[in-house]
């Protein structure tokens, strides 16, 4: 089993600070295994129900007969089979003293619309994404960018196993849990609507364009994207625009959430198959932007892209307390300073800009550039 000790450690300070916390996440990351751990270590009783067993949706036919006379810590696994549920704990979290609830969950607050309306204000949320660099470790990268970080297909004896790991994920995503969530779109549908994304990883977003190949609305693709995003399978990143002489790209760009699930999408089933695919370069430059993400730490209305239409662009700005920087990703072990580079310093006066390469060494690359690998991540960004 895989450590992953900083969540673990968030989740129990979250649980010191709050009544009921919502613990999110794709299915099959690890969510349940990381509560179980919270309960090992909680100093107190801790109640298990899972809501995919019908023995447990049973026993919480009347959750606030079920759920009242708890003590210690509840753990409320895939919360979304039972959102009524959320009614009872309004009640529950407003009490001076009783149980604290630990909420699990694959599919997003908005998309469980009980969760965030009944609960607003009395839960603290986390997100579990999947295995990243610092859990792996630096040895296992290139295994982590080809299988991706759901723990089952990373952990896979052999490169087949986990490849059917992740076909089997897909389908059973697809006809079972989308289904469950009352998500009224058909399989083979939303399946083709993946695919299609898996083969726009990195790129911006045209829904008209989209919507004319599958045939559907701009308002349908929207809704497509909404469910991907809503069940951590998919995400966007913001395009940055201000008073330019220059005109700049105002879509946002998607990638998919786990590399491993999108080389399945693309037919990519080994390394040497990676390094021949023509998104090679677009699945490096999503694994790299995750990695810096999760390090950072970068809430969504802090991070962006910009571009413009004359071919400047910068892969990922970061804007905190009126600081920006930028982040170049580059699948090159000679990295060099461009006139995009430059045009993205001068314009978007960025306080720093960092070169994310696949080579060994930092160094200083011009004034404010400097080449990091990504191995160095880590240690090099703060």
């Amino acid at each position: 089993m895989i450590s992953r000790t900083q969540f673990l450690k968030t989740a129990r300070r979250l649980l010191a600070a709050n009544r009921v916390v919502g613990l999110l996440g794709a299915r099959q990351v690890g969510k349940t295994t990381l509560a179980r751990q919270i309960g090992e270590a909680f100093d107190g009783p801790v109640s298990f129900f899972d809501l995919e067993d019908s023995r447990a949706r049973a026993r919480l036919e009347d959750p606030m007969m079920a759920l009242s006379t708890l003590k210690g810590l509840v753990v409320l696994d895939e919360v979304q089979h039972v959102p009524e549920i959320f009614q009872s704990l309004r009640v529950l979290a407003d009490r001076p003293r009783g149980a604290r609830f630990l909420v699990l969950g694959s599919a997003s607050p908005t998309l469980l619309r009980q969760s965030s309306e009944s609960l607003a204000g009395r839960i603290a949320y986390l997100e579990l994404p999947p295995l990243g660099l610092p859990e792996v470790g630096l040895k296992a990268s290139a295994a982590l960018w080809l299988r991706g970080g759901f723990p089952r297909s990373f952990t896979a004896r052999t490169q087949t196993e986990s490849a059917d790991w992740r076909r089997g994920f897909l389908r059973t995503f697809l006809e079972r849990d989308i289904p469950q969530l009352g998500i009224g779109v058909a399989a083979p549908t939303l399946r083709r609507f993946w695919s299609m994304l898996s083969h726009l990883h990195g790129q911006t977003l045209n829904l008209s364009e989209l919507g004319r190949s599958l045939g559907v609305a701009d308002t349908t693709v929207r809704h497509y994207l909404d469910i991907l995003e809503g069940t951590f399978m998919a995400w966007q990143l913001q395009p940055w625009h201000e008073n330019l002489s220059k005109r700049q790209v105002k879509a946002p760009k998607v990638y998919l959430s786990d590399t491993g699930i999108l080389h399945s999408l693309l037919g990519i089933e080994s390394h040497a198959g990676l390094e021949g695919h023509p998104k090679v370069g677009a699945s490096w430059e999503g694994f790299c932007i995750g990695t810096l993400l999760a390090h950072l730490k970068v809430p969504a209305e802090q991070r962006y892209f910009w571009a413009t239409h004359a071919g400047a662009e910068l892969d990922l700005l970061v804007v905190h307390d009126g600081v920006r920087r930028g982040f170049e990703i580059k699948r090159t072990s000679s990295p060099k300073v461009t006139p995009s580079m430059r045009a993205a310093l001068a314009d978007l006066k960025l306080a720093s800009l960092d070169v994310i390469y696949s080579g060994d060494e930092t160094f200083l690359l011009a004034p404010k550039v400097r080449a990091v690998p990504l191995k160095n991540v880590t240690c090099d960004i703060h």
